[in-house]
């Protein structure tokens, strides 16, 4: 990092303010070489410690430094810890890490600021890697404003109701084709107590602009709401954004998890893997997770599409995808890693050795359309596909929005509004204060970024 003294730049202080609220003391895991800095062919790789990404780590050196002689060096953080750590070295610039975990929020945004390497020349030249290959969502996601592809994605999501199709023929319940919000606070009502302990559904009430955030502002936007409108008003005071708020925080206080203030992906997938909760609305990408070897619950899970209200759809869009820093000294070999961790070898090699319901999917065309994949994902494949495929960025409500995204307004102060904003909405679940009170709070919030963006 630069000297203390000098100014952060302002998209760097938007964009790591959440992690203020952070322990300083942020510890990672190595492997291969020691050192901060990337020798010759050593690389220095950033990213968020999700359970695909650790099996990456595991099978890198067998697989691609054995074959290409490139050592890894790998620094493995918790989300909201990673997003800080990349977003520091990647606006100073500092070329600590060559290649970060980055999603389609942040990449357009680091691209605009000139802190990373332009894909689109490395993918022309390596046929092998099959830039159409990658679904077109998802390529559009990554593109920045100047026409160039700035990310490779490693999956890719949206978003989906899960169910316990058992605990639902137990009870005679029945999970409409196309859910809306309402029809699942019905069947969440009457699937509490189908089990001892069980609760009806689990929704995410953990503090953060990626944790509660994300599925909240999903039926904030099939409710008729909006963060901001297209003349940059603030309308988290709007009767639809608080109608949306109210019955989201109201179904998981009355049939969600125990502790939902303090519940994310990580515990509704617990939750759900362990018969404590009948439903889960989250990302596409547990499906995974839920129907691997192993867990308790393969086959036992059914997979509808994000419920709605006003809107036809409402699933979310994301990924994790790979970006290489503007000032990394070993460009070609960290293009080489992206390559082969995005590939369809890499996908054939995770299925072959972990089962195929572990392949980081949602990404490519010929994942869909490989047999083992179809074989083994058979009851998400195809709800996942047409959810990535429906998603709507640039349009995803009832209204013209200023900025682009689903779940995340594609702007550099996102970061900190969502997060503060959702330490509010948390606090309301918790049962410390009104939804009234939070909006009203968030409201403010909201009005002072609007501020700064009106007439631009």
């Amino acid at each position: 990092m630069r000297t203390q003294s000098r100014r952060r730049p302002r998209a760097l202080l938007a964009l790591t303010a959440a992690g203020t609220l952070l322990s300083p003391l942020i510890t990672g895991c190595w492997t291969g070489a020691g050192g901060t800095g990337s020798g010759s062919h050593s690389i220095n790789v950033l990213m968020v410690n999700n359970p695909q990404m650790t099996e990456l780590q595991k099978l890198t050196a067998a697989h691609f430094t054995r074959t290409t002689g490139i050592k890894v060096n790998f620094t493995v953080l918790p989300e909201n810890d990673v997003r800080d750590k990349i977003s520091q070295d990647f606006a100073n610039q500092a070329g600590q890490y060559d290649v970060a975990t980055l999603s389609n929020y942040e990449i357009p945004i680091y691209a605009k600021n000139g802190w990373l390497h332009e894909l689109g020349t490395y993918a022309a030249k390596d046929p092998a890697f099959d830039q159409q290959d990658i679904l077109p969502p998802l390529s559009q996601s990554l593109t920045a404003a100047d026409g160039k592809l700035y990310g490779e994605p490693f999956y890719g999501e949206s978003s989906f109701l899960m169910y316990r199709k058992d605990v639902f023929a137990a009870k005679n319940l029945t999970m409409p084709a196309h859910p809306t919000w309402q029809q699942v606070a019905d069947l969440a009502a009457q699937a509490d107590g189908a089990q001892s302990g069980m609760r009806g559904i689990c929704l995410r009430g953990l503090p953060g602009w990626g944790e509660l955030m994300a599925p909240l502002t999903t039926v904030v936007n099939t409710f008729g709401g909006t963060w901001f409108d297209k003349d940059w008003k603030a309308r988290l005071d709007s009767p639809a954004f608080k109608e949306a708020t109210d019955f989201y925080v109201q179904l998981v206080r009355e049939h969600g998890e125990s502790g939902a203030a303090q519940s994310g992906f990580a515990e509704c997938l617990n939750n759900l893997t362990q018969s404590k909760t009948a439903m889960w609305y989250d990302a596409t990408s547990a499906a995974g997770l839920l129907e691997a070897s192993g867990s308790p619950v393969k086959g036992k899970i059914g997979y509808a599409p994000a419920p709605v209200d006003r809107t036809t759809n409402s699933g979310w869009l994301y990924t994790w995808a790979w970006g290489l820093q503007k000032t990394s000294h070993n460009p070609d070999d960290a293009w080489k890693f992206i390559s082969w961790a995005s590939s369809k070898g890499y996908e054939n090699l995770v299925g072959s050795t972990s089962g195929w319901a572990n392949v980081p999917a949602g990404k490519r065309t010929s994942t869909y359309e490989n047999p083992a994949y179809r074989k083994e994902a058979a009851t998400f494949a195809d709800i996942t596909r047409a959810a990535i495929a429906d998603a709507r960025p640039r349009d995803p409500g009832v209204q013209p929005r200023p900025a682009p995204g689903i779940q995340f307004v594609g702007i550099p102060e996102f970061t900190d509004l969502g997060t503060k904003v959702s330490q509010e909405i948390s606090a309301a679940i918790a049962g410390r204060q009104s939804v009234a009170k939070a909006l009203r709070n968030s409201q403010r919030l909201a009005a002072k970024i609007a501020k700064e963006y009106k007439g631009r």
